[in-house]
């Protein structure tokens, strides 16, 4: 299977990804290397084939902001029936440009209940710096399609059940759980997703790739240092909370080290 299926989900969540994922290879694919992963990594499963994934990395050009683009999808048969479904999109940039980075993932563990975080995570301090706070994410109006989000009936509030990742997201992130009925009145999650996540998710990438991946905006020499820093901190913290705890009970430790690997060498960490 490939990572560009996204074999597990329905029509109109598969039909997004490969929206946001050609957008972003169409915009930035001069500035890209091919995915070089081994198939191993491409695609992998745990022993007992309940469990399946596949990764999709692509470096950016010595030349580029972009220091790589990386998706993912993730499908684990759950013990009490059902499964747990993830799929994942993000691109970093390095420290040639200060601008914010690019996350989206949708996690769904039922066929009427879906997560959403969509948020262009900051690479400096706020409180230090209004410009940035005034350039990205006030003169963008990136708040507003939350506010539209908000207003959705289905939507409510997600809280991470770690603080760290809390503290790491824009004030503008949107972080909603939706809950849709099944069968009943309202919309179901194939609805909401192809009327009111799909239209966001690809007005926010929209605003990123303009303002951030193609926005020319220099960094002196002196702060690549502390750039360098903070994104490393939390590339670490990334594997470290998330990865590095559930990988390896997912899929084993031989294709969790395999894929770690993977990922701890485009991240640099």
């Amino acid at each position: 299977m490939k990572f560009i299926d996204f074999p597990y989900v329905s029509a109109p969540h598969r039909n997004l990804m490969v929206d946001l994922v050609s957008t972003l290879e169409t915009r930035l694919g001069s500035q890209l290397l091919p995915c070089t992963l081994p198939p191993d990594v491409q695609y992998y499963q745990n022993e007992t084939g309940t469990n399946h994934a596949s990764l999709h990395i692509r470096s950016g050009l010595a030349s580029s902001p972009v220091d790589f683009l990386l998706g993912s999808w993730l499908h684990c048969e759950l013990p009490t029936g059902g499964a747990l479904n993830i799929t994942s999109l993000s691109s970093y940039l390095n420290q040639t440009t200060d601008a914010p980075n690019f996350l989206l993932e949708l996690i769904q563990s039922s066929p009427t209940s879906l997560v959403l975080i969509l948020d262009l995570p900051p690479r400096k301090d706020l409180v230090l710096h209004p410009d940035y706070l005034q350039t990205f994410y006030q003169d963008t109006q990136l708040d507003t399609p939350r506010q539209r989000l908000d207003k959705l009936a289905e939507a409510k509030p997600y809280f991470s059940s770690s603080l760290y990742i809390r503290s790491v997201v824009s004030p503008t992130a949107i972080l909603v759980r939706i809950e849709a009925e099944a069968g009943g009145q309202g919309q179901s999650l194939e609805e909401i997703i192809e009327n009111h996540v799909g239209p966001i998710a690809k007005e926010v990438l929209g605003i990123w790739l303009d303002q951030c991946a193609c926005g020319k905006r220099e960094v002196e020499e002196d702060e690549r240092a502390y750039l360098k820093k903070r994104d490393d901190l939390i590339k670490r913290k990334t594997i470290e909370i998330d990865l590095g705890s559930n990988f390896p009970r997912l899929f084993g430790p031989d294709a969790a080290d395999r894929v770690l690997g993977a990922i701890k060498e485009v991240y640099r960490v």
